[in-house]
């Protein structure tokens, strides 16, 4: 039996790997945590939860680009070794102990992140013009009856079809839970969407244009473990990899989740080893493809 605050959970232990135990992190391959805390003005000693979770990795060994979310709901073994959501981990703890717990359950060095509020995410979305997102007829009827600014795209919402949305509409947009289905499953569908379609948009960008962009992400967020070298590295690997076709997954995988109902909180238990090893492969699969056909063979 595990405890979370105080309620006994009959599942599985939680197995993961001690940070000693981690692998070294390559310099072919980055990952960096984007956080977004649920509030649209945080403070780092007044964060609330961060419902958002999105793992960037850059591989320019592989030449690939992977967007990994993770579910907010999901029980983790916190550093502590109690059990707990991991999005309460970052508001109790830290950003750093967030990344510790989610290296730990996934088998990798997660070192590096972001933490912003959604008007960071927002003013970051104007600065680049907006973004497109293509929104189906429950979407629609949702952002309509929320009340967006009628100024909020780029012409009315009446039918499915691709939109050029302003920031805090696209902020709504990614927070959307209680439409067409899907829950906070799709919520994490829709963060991935609004942050490959950016991706798209920046494809263009000079390197100059790009770290103006990273500047300005250094000079708005709640907390951030990147100084400007570390900012300006990144820059560097994606500018390599902007011709990349934006890979996805979302952990954990619906098969891999049982919802207990026995608890007063609405909680996920999650199979952590097979989420680590579906996550490994994920990272791994195409490197060996890429040694197997490599440049001009």
């Amino acid at each position: 039996m595990l405890l979370m605050h105080g309620y006994a959970l009959a599942t599985v232990e939680i197995e993961t790997i001690s940070w000693e135990e981690l692998p070294p992190g390559s310099d072919d391959q980055t990952h960096v945590l984007l956080l977004c805390a649920d509030k649209w003005e945080a403070k780092p000693w007044n964060l609330g939860n961060t419902d958002g979770i999105m793992l960037v990795t850059l591989d320019t060994r592989a030449h690939r680009v992977m967007l990994t979310s993770v579910t907010r709901d999901a029980l983790v073994l916190r550093l502590d070794q109690t059990v707990g959501k991991i999005n309460a981990v970052a508001r109790e703890g830290s950003p750093e102990k967030l990344c510790k717990t989610l290296s730990q359950h996934l088998g990798v060095r997660i070192e590096q992140y972001i933490l912003f509020d959604f008007q960071q995410i927002a003013d970051l979305i104007d600065r680049l013009g907006g973004v497109e997102i293509e929104v189906n007829a429950a979407e629609i009827d949702y952002l309509n009856r929320y009340a967006i600014s009628k100024t909020a795209t780029d012409r009315p919402l009446t039918q499915p079809g691709i939109y050029r949305f302003n920031g805090r509409a696209a902020v709504i947009y990614m927070r959307i839970r209680k439409a067409g289905g899907g829950g906070d499953l799709m919520r994490t569908q829709r963060a991935r969407n609004v942050f490959s379609s950016l991706a798209d948009q920046c494809r263009n960008l000079s390197y100059e244009e790009a770290g103006s962009i990273a500047n300005g992400i250094l000079e708005h967020n709640i907390m951030t473990s990147m100084n400007l070298e570390t900012m300006m590295k990144l820059v560097e690997k994606a500018c390599l990899l902007r011709d990349c076709t934006i890979e996805e997954l979302r952990l954990p995988p619906d098969e891999l989740v049982h919802i207990p109902t026995d608890t007063e909180i609405f909680v996920q238990e999650v199979d952590w080893t097979a989420c680590r090893e579906i996550f490994l492969r994920y990272l791994e699969h195409s490197v060996l493809i890429q040694e197997a056909v490599g440049p001009g063979q």
